[in-house]
């Protein structure tokens, strides 16, 4: 007969359960997703009362083309007598049921000029992102390889460049360069006439030009339209290029000081395999959740490129209701933007959570 040789009264131990992290997860979509209401709000409602400063609308935009009465007329149709904090939550209903107004000089929803044109402002996007992702992940690679040496301090100083040179700037030098001087690449649009009135004859067209050259199944004016979007493509993208490349220096020059770089260090592993196979990866996390950042960036910066390129897009039309001081146009095409913005950032936060499990509140 055995006797155990612990006192019968001494407390149990019972290992604790693991944490499950789906509720954290829960919890982290459902306070992003709440997130996304407060701002918006803010943002329709900086729009709103910063455009109201320069008086009302109508008069902004017709002044001086109509007579008094006409101009009070219209002012009393469109209901911009009326105080503005009623003006103000009229406005806030017409937003959050989908309605962001009609423009004045050419009475379009809206909505109509955002699927006219957004198409574009998105594809100039996406090539955009692909420069800043084929430019600045390389090059802040090789930056933090190259540690505070030379390289380093060249590339430092590039993406310093990239970052603080205006676009306008950049796309006009470019155009110099290549269009005029050279002659390599076309000066503007985003297709030739003839690729453009071929698009015209589809069925499903979707305004992106890439999508729908790629419909017409003709390889010369898939070429066109990639022709056409080298140069608004890199100057938008030159912009990101330039956060990316000190983004991800920074995070690979962090993570090689980590302990499990360390020890494959001291197995002999050589420093350009441990930037490629164990410092690349981690670093790119952080790149994820600032992409949702660069889209504000990027469609500040698609305003003045477009304009630049004449790449006729939301940007594009925005400088035109801006020239023509139809300011109804440009409160209803910036609130949604507002609005496109908070939803990407709501997607991207999703998806740096289900990457990085460390991303939770």
């Amino acid at each position: 007969m055995t006797t155990s040789l612990l006192p019968t009264d001494a407390p149990s131990v019972i290992a604790p359960k693991p944490k499950s992290s789906g509720g954290g997860f829960g919890r982290y979509l459902l306070i992003r997703f709440l997130l996304i209401f407060p701002t918006i709000f803010i943002l329709v409602t900086l729009v709103f009362l910063l455009l109201r400063t320069v008086g009302d609308p109508i008069t902004a935009a017709q002044g001086g083309r109509l007579t008094a009465e006409q101009l009070q007329e219209r002012i009393h149709a469109a209901g911009y007598d009326r105080p503005v904090i009623v003006q103000y939550f009229e406005y806030l209903g017409q937003v959050f049921t989908g309605n962001f107004g009609n423009t004045i000089s050419d009475n379009r929803p809206i909505t109509e000029v955002l699927l006219t044109f957004g198409g574009a402002t998105l594809e100039l996007a996406f090539y955009a992102l692909v420069v800043a992702f084929i430019v600045g992940i390389p090059l802040g690679m090789l930056a933090a390889y190259y540690r505070d040496r030379f390289p380093d301090a060249v590339l430092r100083i590039i993406a310093i460049l990239w970052y603080a040179t205006p676009v306008f700037f950049a796309g006009m030098l470019l155009k110099l360069v290549f269009s005029v001087y050279l002659q390599w690449l076309p000066v503007a649009g985003r297709a030739t006439t003839r690729t453009e009135l071929a698009m015209q004859t589809l069925p499903n067209r979707t305004g992106i030009y890439l999508i729908d050259a790629i419909q017409l199944g003709s390889p010369a004016a898939v070429g066109d339209v990639l022709l056409h979007a080298v140069l608004p493509g890199i100057t938008l993208g030159l912009l990101t290029a330039g956060v990316f490349l000190r983004l991800v220096r920074t995070n690979v020059i962090g993570t090689l000081g980590t302990d499990y770089v360390d020890a494959a260090r001291s197995r002999g592993v050589g420093e350009g395999r441990l930037v490629r196979k164990h410092a690349f990866k981690p670093a790119l996390i952080p790149i994820i959740t600032v992409i949702g950042l660069q889209i504000a960036l990027l469609l500040g910066g698609a305003v003045l490129t477009e304009t630049t390129f004449e790449w006729k897009g939301l940007g594009f039309q925005l400088a035109a209701y801006l020239a023509a001081r139809d300011f109804v146009a440009v409160q209803g095409i910036v609130a949604l933007l507002a609005v496109i913005v908070a939803l990407t950032n709501f997607v991207v936060d999703i998806i740096a959570a289900l990457i990085d499990p460390r991303v939770r509140y």
